[in-house]
């Protein structure tokens, strides 16, 4: 799960030396992109959590059944929201922030990523069945193989290497979709050589199957659309304080990503496992897993954590080349290696119990800690107050960590272990 983010670390290294309002284009973009295609992201742990429950119950040649509604939908979804959404680009771009260059970058940006959506919608629903099915190692073999033409591309077409136009923030993009259409490519070889047994595509995607795709798998897509859609509306209020800011603040986002990447990777791992369990009828097995997952993370996040705290200048200054713009994101980086082990908490917890099915209430407690603690918090303390990214940043801590504290109160209670999927 490191990995995943690597690629957007040496994008944004990349970008950083064409300045602030490149810097800030890509972050916004960034994160325009994730809420243009967050239902679809919601796939990925339905066809998980389906998955894992065939094999708890020794149903492990009916498991690709769930892949193959994902599959599908995200084919469906995919082209309706690229068709929906390029149009609308500038309007939203110009929106959500006043700076001409910012505007007219990010929306030329997103609007190439968006040719990738149903890409992106496939690669999650092989992502969650091979971890279903315990073989992450495909999923991992298959983005080191997305990370390395990435970061070729985007070489070759940020600077117009190797005889190719110099295209900047729009090669970003565009070696970014053509590695993300590659890596699906690179999928469906697998799933015809690995998965072909359990089902892979021998048969038209059953009804049933398709229901319970979406049943699971829309709560999660609308959390991950809110999630994203509260930090474009995050990225707008840093926007209200400086374009300074808003380049930090890309920076910073990449940054914590890659740190709390393994977390989430923790918290796949648990949601597999206590899918499993549940599949074989082990409800204390499965309230076991999610503890124990829960003290890996914890070390393992606090430990990835103590450089950022210790050492920010060092860190930032691969990617910040503006001494005011570093000053901006050196405590704010600090605040993120000093609360990432504490977060990890949460976050196994919270796909534990996707893992379980217990889809609607994390998006309920997500959605409204997000919405009604954080963004109000955040517009009042930066723009309106003045304490800037920095009290921005406290905030969005403050409410990750009691958002994690709920989760911890659900995971207690048991109601997760008599979810059917």
């Amino acid at each position: 799960m490191v990995s995943q983010n690597i690629l957007n670390l040496v994008d944004t290294a990349m970008v950083g030396t064409l300045g602030d309002a490149a810097l800030g284009a890509v972050g916004l973009g960034g994160f325009i992109m994730f809420m243009c295609q967050a239902i679809i992201l919601g796939l990925s742990p339905a066809v998980q959590a389906m998955a894992a429950r065939r094999v708890g119950e020794d149903r492990i040649n009916e498991s690709a059944g769930a892949l193959n509604a994902g599959l599908l939908l995200s084919v469906i979804g995919g082209l309706a929201l690229t068709i929906a959404l390029w149009p609308l680009m500038p309007t939203l771009f110009g929106a959500l922030n006043e700076d001409p260059a910012v505007v007219d970058l990010g929306s030329r940006y997103v609007q190439i990523r968006c040719l990738a959506i149903l890409f992106v919608g496939m690669n999650f629903s092989f992502r969650g069945y091979w971890n279903a099915i315990d073989r992450p190692q495909l999923y991992m073999q298959t983005l080191v193989f997305m990370h390395i033409t990435n970061i070729a591309l985007n070489y070759t077409l940020i600077f117009g290497k190797f005889g190719m136009p110099e295209m900047g923030v729009a090669g970003a993009a565009t070696g970014t979709t053509i590695s993300t259409a590659l890596g699906s490519a690179y999928y469906f070889l697998l799933g015809f050589r690995h998965a072909r047994k359990n089902g892979f595509l021998t048969e038209r995607p059953s009804a049933e199957n398709l229901k319970t795709c979406i049943r699971i798998g829309f709560p999660n897509g609308v959390q991950q659309f809110f999630f994203a859609a509260g930090f474009t509306i995050m990225f707008w209020i840093i926007g209200l304080v400086g374009t300074t800011e808003l380049a930090a603040a890309s920076v910073l986002i990449n940054l914590m990503l890659v740190a709390i990447l393994p977390g989430i990777a923790m918290g796949i791992a648990a949601a597999s496992l206590v899918g499993q369990a549940l599949g074989r009828g082990d409800a204390d097995d499965a309230r076991s897993w999610g503890w124990d997952v829960v003290k890996v993370a914890a070390v393992i996040m606090g430990c990835l954590g103590a450089p950022l705290a210790l050492f920010p200048d060092l860190i930032l200054s691969g990617f910040i080349h503006d001494p005011v713009t570093l000053d901006v994101a050196r405590l704010p980086l600090r605040i993120i290696g000093l609360a990432i082990g504490f977060e990890s908490v949460g976050l196994v917890l919270m796909n534990a119990l996707l893992g379980a099915g217990d889809s609607r209430r994390v998006m309920v407690v997500s959605v409204g800690a997000q919405y009604l603690l954080f963004l109000p918090a955040a517009y009042v303390i930066g723009p309106v107050l003045g304490y800037g990214l920095l009290g921005i940043w406290i905030a969005m801590f403050a409410q990750r960590l009691g958002q994690g504290l709920v989760f911890v109160g659900f995971w207690m209670n048991d109601n997760w272990t008599s979810i059917k999927v």
